[in-house]
């Protein structure tokens, strides 16, 4: 793999996480951010990201599009994409409402409220890219750990169901990508629950008491509209053409190992596994 070159668009905390890996493993990586910080590659700096791209067998973006100007990435640098490896991380939410139903890569897109990713994610289809579409990302830092430790979880009084994905499991099934046909792959864990089933077991993980319940019409305006799509999403097509299987199936197993990397000695006993909250 030394002869790989990775030019990662948004050096975000799920692409910044493959960037260091593939780093580690001796790949040449090199990435953009808006202001070119930590030794990054500032994106509207055409003098130094076309150099870059020119010389990259992997481009993976991470830029979400602009809701009136579109993807950002083909806009300014689509031309120079042509002959190489392309991935792009999106959205499940390109699917919008299923009802409570399960959708695979064959369900329609763009019926939701996410219309401009559903037009970045054809868009990029259309390159022939491969196109990761994630559920809720989660993992060191940033996980219902950091947030009932905040103080600043809660939970509502919706039953739906969501599935959600921890970033280590992103890195290895865009790597599983690498040798695959292009095409939309959901990169999700195997077990959709409730948000109030993964914030109960962090607060169990810390030893803390469970959050209180905040009813979904008193959240912001963007929380609702989460909460106003239901879709269980399916992963088996990533399962059977990538060869990917998540390291962490279900939120009990992620959080498990998050809380390891900073609680080594948690500070009570995490709860018995339930399977009323799984389908």
């Amino acid at each position: 793999m030394s002869g790989r070159r990775l030019l990662v668009f948004g050096l975000g905390y799920s692409a910044g996480r493959l960037a260091a890996r593939l780093d580690a493993e001796g790949w040449v990586v090199a990435g953009t951010t808006r202001d070119g910080r930590d030794g990054s590659l500032r994106f509207d700096d055409a003098a130094a990201v076309r150099p870059a791209l020119a010389a990259a067998s992997h481009v993976l973006a991470s830029i979400p599009p602009d809701e009136a100007a579109g993807d950002p990435v083909l806009a300014q640098y689509g031309d120079g994409l042509a002959g190489k490896w392309l991935g792009y991380l999106s959205s499940t939410g390109v699917y919008g409402d299923a009802e409570g139903g399960w959708v695979d890569e064959t369900a329609p897109t763009g019926t939701g409220r996410r219309s401009a990713r559903a037009a970045a994610d054809a868009a990029w289809l259309e390159r022939g890219a491969h196109v990761f579409r994630l559920p809720g990302i989660y993992g060191p830092g940033r996980s219902p750990l950091d947030r009932v430790r905040a103080g600043t979880a809660h939970r509502t009084d919706a039953d739906n169901l969501f599935s959600r994905i921890h970033v280590d499991d992103i890195v290895s099934g865009v790597i599983a990508g690498f040798d695959a046909p292009p095409g939309a792959y959901n990169l999700t864990d195997d077990h959709p629950v409730s948000p109030n089933a993964v914030t109960e077991y962090a607060a169990a993980l810390l030893g803390m008491p469970v959050p209180p319940v905040r009813p979904v019409e008193a959240l912001p305006r963007m929380a609702r509209g989460f909460y106003a799509e239901r879709r269980l999403v399916a992963n088996g097509k990533a399962k059977r053409v990538l060869g990917w299987t998540p390291a962490y199936p279900d939120y009990r197993a992620g959080l498990r190992a998050v809380s390891a990397t900073t609680s080594p000695a948690p500070a009570s006993a995490a709860p018995p596994a339930a399977s009323g909250d799984q389908r």
